[in-house]
């Protein structure tokens, strides 16, 4: 087949992918549980370093709820980890698209069954599974697991997703999944920022609060700005729903000018690989230092997202002197509640306070090129493209530490730090690890690559790193049953494990010599067998788990327990 023919039906499978998932369906798609929509987190929500992609359900602030497919189809994933979604599941259905169903507790009894046989064959909680298509296959309302608080989950819900046939997360109020919301979103501040180097907003070429004043009919008004060159707003804003008090992303921003569009910004759909350029929608510098999300309302050079549209000018406006101009902002979420923000802007050219100096520092980086320094026995790789903007990086070294910028810029790829360990023994080496410091300067562990005499790691985030040795094992500790004691009762047996410097790495237990499965919850920090697993055939069981830390210092902890 010639690759003209090949690219030919490639293009024909893209084309109807998009052509079918264009007219979406509002009534395929049903409610994943028996209780009413309440969420506690929307799609498109700006979390640190991505959008949330789906919407997190309230489940009553328990956990084992009935999850229930939300259509006709199969299971094509299952993905079993420590963080992140937890215990998820997967569907896909006919029309082409996928639901995902995140951080359950545990499945269905069939599903169950299948997952299992398949950790204790590959002797692993983690696992991926792909069930082909003929395996699994569920109807809508269909069990298929319980709700639950795994992997990164902050408290029990249910994580909800509905993708297209690319595998994007869309937003599932496009699919009728309805959720009742009659408040307005909420408008915490706005911004101004001049962008142009001559200018400036009431006399400052920094970026500044615009003063909001309430009117009666929920709109707001600003006082009249004097400005003059390309200037550019942004805005703090987050929306509640009904039946919770959690706030939570809005769904849309129109922006216009004496009432031309000027830039959109809209949540229905977005792509996992593009969802780190959040910190190109926020203004990143003002959350690093103040922990609140400042929505930019004008497109950065070298942000690709596609929830902006119609970006006219990049959303930057021009404004001449002697003009006058109405810019306005309509904030809204998908039950179409609004928010209006008016903000009156004078053109006047006057002489403006200085601005803010640049500070300069030996290590510039173009983000458009590659980068690289050493020192002290400590190197830097900043591929091209890592970081937005060009930047005058802040960096010393003192022994084996580097003091490497504040987190108040943010990283788009991973950078490589490098240190040079050729003066410590093979002893030390083996025990060591690069960390970064945090707060009052406790060390976490960074992944550690460890070839030779060098050591590396992929950092996203600048701070301080320095090199840290971890002698002590991890410690373990019975939490329901003691050695030598009868727990014919118990549904489980639950032991407590922790390290305080690398981290847990990885662990395994048997019992009478035979591997046993145990559910890790970092959150609490126990392991978990269940006796429903039926492995357990003898009355006397010898317990054996050994722990192991990030460095590779191991505990072993043995019990012995007698069960009818």
């Amino acid at each position: 087949m010639s690759m003209k023919k090949v690219l030919s039906i490639a293009l024909s499978l893209f084309t109807t992918v998009i052509f079918a998932q264009s007219n979406i369906p509002t009534d395929f798609f049903k409610n994943p549980l028996n209780v009413d929509i309440v969420l506690a987190g929307t799609f498109g929500e700006l979390r640190s370093n991505h959008f949330h992609s789906g919407m997190d359900i309230k489940t009553q602030q328990r956990e084992g709820l009935p999850v229930l497919a939300a259509g006709n189809g199969y299971i094509s994933r299952i993905n079993i980890q420590h963080y992140g979604y937890g215990k998820a599941l997967y569907i896909q259905h006919p029309n082409g698209y996928t639901t995902v169903y995140g951080h359950l507790k545990k499945f269905s009894p069939e599903i169950e069954a299948y997952i299992k046989k398949l950790q204790y064959a590959q002797e692993t909680y983690e696992i991926e599974l792909f069930p082909k298509a003929d395996e699994l296959k569920v109807n809508v309302g269909d069990l298929v697991a319980f709700s639950g608080n795994t992997g990164g989950s902050g408290g029990p819900h249910l994580h909800f997703e509905i993708r297209d046939g690319l595998q994007r997360p869309m937003n599932p109020n496009l699919f009728g999944i309805s959720v009742k919301d009659t408040q307005a979103p909420t408008i915490h501040s706005m911004w101004v920022y001049p962008i142009g180097e001559e200018a400036h907003v009431n006399g400052s070429g920094e970026r500044q609060r615009v003063k909001l004043i309430p009117l009666k009919d929920g709109s707001f008004k600003a006082d009249e700005l004097n400005a003059c060159g390309e200037i550019a707003f942004g805005v703090n804003t987050t929306d509640k729903l009904d039946g919770a008090a959690n706030n939570n992303g809005i769904y849309q921003i129109d922006a216009n000018l004496n009432g031309d569009p000027v830039l959109q910004l809209n949540f229905d759909r977005f792509s996992f690989d593009e969802t780190r350029n959040l910190n190109q929608l926020i203004d990143y510098e003002y959350f690093s230092n103040n922990n609140s999300r400042i929505t930019r309302l004008y497109v950065l050079p070298r942000n690709p997202l596609s929830v902006y549209k119609d970006a006219v000018d990049n959303g930057i406006l021009n404004i001449q002197d002697s003009l006058s101009y109405m810019y306005t902002v309509n904030v809204k979420d998908y039950a179409g509640n609004e928010r209006i923000i008016r903000v009156p802007i004078k053109g006047k050219q006057i002489s403006m306070k200085p601005s803010k100096p640049i500070t300069e520092t030996n290590y510039f980086v173009n983000a458009n090129n590659a980068f690289n320094i050493e020192e002290n026995g400590i190197d830097i790789y900043i591929p091209k493209g890592s970081l937005y903007e060009d930047t005058y990086l802040d960096v010393s070294f003192k022994g084996d530490t580097i003091y490497f910028h504040k987190d108040n810029t943010p990283i788009h790829t991973n950078i490589t730090l490098g240190f040079d360990v050729s003066k410590y023994s093979a002893e030390d080496k083996e025990k060591m690890f690069i960390a970064r410091l945090g707060y009052r300067g406790r060390p976490s562990y960074n992944n550690t690559t460890k070839k030779g005499d060098r050591f590396t790691t992929g950092i996203r985030t600048f701070g301080d790193y320095t090199l840290v040795a971890d002698i002590k094992p991890p410690s373990i500790s019975p939490v329901n049953f003691k050695d030598g004691q009868w727990i014919s009762s118990n549904e489980d047996i639950k032991l407590r494990i922790t390290d305080d410097l690398s981290g847990i790495n990885s662990y395994r237990a048997t019992v009478n010599g035979k591997f046993i499965l145990m559910e890790y919850e970092y959150k609490n920090n126990t392991l978990t067998h269940n006796f429903s697993d039926a492995v357990l055939t003898e009355t006397e069981n010898h317990l054996k788990l050994i722990v192991t830390d990030n460095v590779g210092n191991a505990k072993t902890y043995e019990a012995t327990f007698f069960k009818k």
